[in-house]
């Protein structure tokens, strides 16, 4: 079966509540984020005011490229009212020459077409009667009208940059401040947080989320105040300009929206089917590649096949079906806008040949639709990104809301370089779960410098124990002491510094096999790396690589498991502290190199007291002393002769690893 597939678009829980401390955490950006929305506001008011000033622009253009056709009339009446004799109008003389000409001119002119033939005629016209009636342009007024109109725009375009970098700036600045508080809290959960939830839940919170939070909410804010005002503006100032064109306008832009919700309504179900369909042909052919030898073994290659290929004919379908609707949603767009413009136009046409309006309304109108239909739009996907920016916040305020360990009270300090390294565990008691007892009377005493080496089946509490040591759990009941000192009045940060852990899994950085070992430890220089490998054992295996000790362990494919977890063991060895765990540390080396490891571990953990958890039982046969552990307690203790001669519980799990 498929594996499941994460949702990536979850939505917010508590959108409101997820939001409001959102808001509340940004008391430190308030007076940035007033004045982001601030600058927003005036540059959507800014943007609904312009195109009325670029009506009156035009007005003004067009009102200069007209012919004064009344002024054409009364100058025939005052003609013939002075029966062709020179007289004065409006301040310019016209002779009774330039009557006689201008009579001659206009009485071959049809009376229903003067107005357009008057141009063609008005450079024959003479000088006096031209100078009266051929076109002005006000330039006084238009360069005012244009000024104002330029100042506007600039404005405009100010406001939206500055009000772009103060919002970056809030959000990178709210992110890092999410960072730096992550980077504390992590520090503060307890390990119980870690083993509960997954590493991959972990990261998406402090990594995703908090990307999704920074990038998107320097834009959504003040893009959704903006747009908003932009809807409410666009409406008013088309309500102010003429009530006409703006119901036509609006009742355009209507329609369109109807269409377009019926096809998102239609195609939703088909996007939301394809990811599903998606999801399950990913899970299907990783489970088959990585399958792929089983798959092979078993001639299951004609049944992958078939499941293959209903899935991706599935798939296809979905697909075509919503691209198809999807991609015909622009062109439905496109369609809005232009019926827009031509209702407006048309409808605008109609009301400049009754003189109702100018022909700027028009061209103010033109812009007005297109300020009324884009922020609809950007309105709903703004609130889509609110949504992912509250479902974000509230995973990371989860993880912020986290409980923390317990304050601690340390009384005491031992030093590493003046402990003696003593321990003992006095009837331990712990459980992860309260109800239920893992380690139930857990009890030892380990000398200075020995080698205690812990077995027992899976389950029995190996690891738990190590972990109640580091105290990376606290203890329901008993006590540990180191060096007579209850770890109860030790900081973990000091208990830490007295141990050295060598894991299972490997836990190599990103970077060279020298910048690795030397991991904390600046001042260790080549020679003493050389040293550390070569008691290790992986020298000649370091000076094969072609970069030598500056070969990245992340990409480089010639270095195996185990030679990974030599170093990670070289790497432990650097610390000088008085004790060491080794966590089944040599689980992923051949026998051979294992020997030379146990070796080199003896060498080097010589006077220091070490735990050594193994399943491999012939690894551990030259410890000091043996804890046998079965379900939380120790069952039998001793040498690994001792316990061999007994006969009991050890000797039966040794035995087993050797039984076909």
């Amino acid at each position: 079966m498929p594996r499941p597939r994460m949702n990536y678009q979850e939505k917010s829980k508590d959108f409101k509540g997820s939001m409001l401390r959102l808001f509340k955490n940004l008391d430190r950006w308030r007076v940035s984020l007033v004045i982001g929305i601030v600058l927003a506001l005036l540059a959507a008011v800014l943007a609904t005011i312009a195109p009325n000033k670029l009506a009156d622009v035009t007005d003004v253009i067009s009102d200069g490229i007209k012919l004064d056709v009344s002024k054409l009339q009364d100058i025939t009446e005052e003609i013939y009212k002075h029966n062709f004799q020179d007289f004065t109008y409006k301040g310019v003389l016209i002779t009774a020459d330039d009557q006689k000409k201008y009579v001659s001119i206009i009485k071959d002119m049809d009376s229903s077409m003067v107005t357009e033939n008057l141009l063609a005629k008005l450079d024959s016209f003479p000088n006096s009667i031209k100078s009266l009636i051929e076109p002005k342009m006000n330039q006084k007024e238009l360069k005012k009208r244009t000024i104002l109109l330029g100042i506007i725009y600039l404005l405009n375009s100010l406001f939206g940059y500055f009000e772009g970098l103060i919002m970056a700036y809030v959000g990178i600045g709210y992110s890092k401040k999410l960072r730096k508080d992550i980077s504390l809290k992590i520090n503060r959960l307890p390990l119980r947080y870690f083993d509960s939830h997954e590493t991959g839940d972990i990261l998406s919170r402090v990594t995703n989320d908090v990307d999704t939070i920074g990038i998107n909410l320097s834009n959504t804010i003040t893009s959704f105040v903006a747009n908003v005002t932009l809807f409410v503006g666009s409406v008013v100032m088309m309500f102010v300009t003429n009530w006409m064109m703006a119901i036509t306008a609006i009742l355009a832009s209507i329609v369109g929206f109807f269409l377009s919700f019926l096809l998102l309504k239609r195609s939703q179900k088909y996007f939301v089917q394809r990811q599903k369909e998606l999801g399950d042909l990913n899970g299907h052919i990783e489970e088959i590649y990585s399958g792929h030898n089983v798959v092979k073994t078993y001639n299951g290659e004609e049944e992958a096949l078939k499941e293959f290929d209903m899935i991706n004919d599935r798939l296809y379908q979905c697909n075509r079906k919503s691209q198809f609707l999807s991609g015909i949603m622009q062109p439905i767009m496109h369609f809005i806008g232009n019926f827009g413009y031509v209702s407006v136009c048309v409808v605008g046409a109609l009301l400049v040949m009754n003189n109702r309006i100018s022909f700027g309304v028009i061209v103010a109108f033109m812009i007005y639709v297109r300020l009324f239909t884009n922020p609809l739009s950007r309105i709903a996907q703004s609130m889509t990104t609110m949504q992912s920016i509250a479902a974000s916040a509230e995973r990371v305020f989860e993880f912020m809301d986290e409980e923390e360990m317990p304050k601690e009270k340390a009384t005491k300090i031992i030093d590493r370089k003046t402990a003696l390294g003593n321990i003992e565990f006095k009837h331990v008691q712990f459980g992860y779960d309260e109800n239920k007892m893992i380690i139930k009377d857990f009890c030892a005493s380990v000398k200075a410098g020995e080698k205690i080496a812990i077995v027992g089946p899976t389950g029995a509490g190996k690891t738990t124990m190590v972990n109640l040591l580091m105290k990376f759990y606290d203890i329901q009941a008993g006590d540990i002491l180191i060096d007579g000192i209850s770890i109860k009045d030790l900081s973990r940060e000091n208990i830490h510094k007295l141990f050295v852990m060598v894991l299972q899994d490997t836990w190599l950085f990103d970077g060279t096999i020298r910048e690795n070992l030397r991991f904390n430890h600046k001042k260790l220089n080549d020679d003493e790396i050389w040293e550390l490998c070569k008691a290790v054992g992986i020298d000649h295996f370091i000076k094969t690589l072609p970069g030598g000790l500056d070969s990245s362990v992340s990409d480089n494919e010639a270095i195996s498991l185990g030679q990974k977890q030599l170093l990670t063991i070289a790497r432990g060895m650097v610390e000088d502290a008085p004790f060491l765990i080794l966590d089944e540390a040599t689980s992923n080396v051949d026998t051979r190199t294992e020997e030379l490891v146990q070796k080199a571990m003896d060498k080097l953990t010589k006077g220091k007291t070490s735990f050594i958890i193994a399943h491999r039982l012939s690894t551990i046969k030259n410890a000091d002393l043996i804890l046998v552990m079965n379900e939380g307690n120790i069952v039998e203790q001793g040498t690994h002769e001792d316990l061999i001669k007994k006969k009991g519980f050890y000797e039966k799990l040794y035995n087993s690893q050797f039984q076909k």
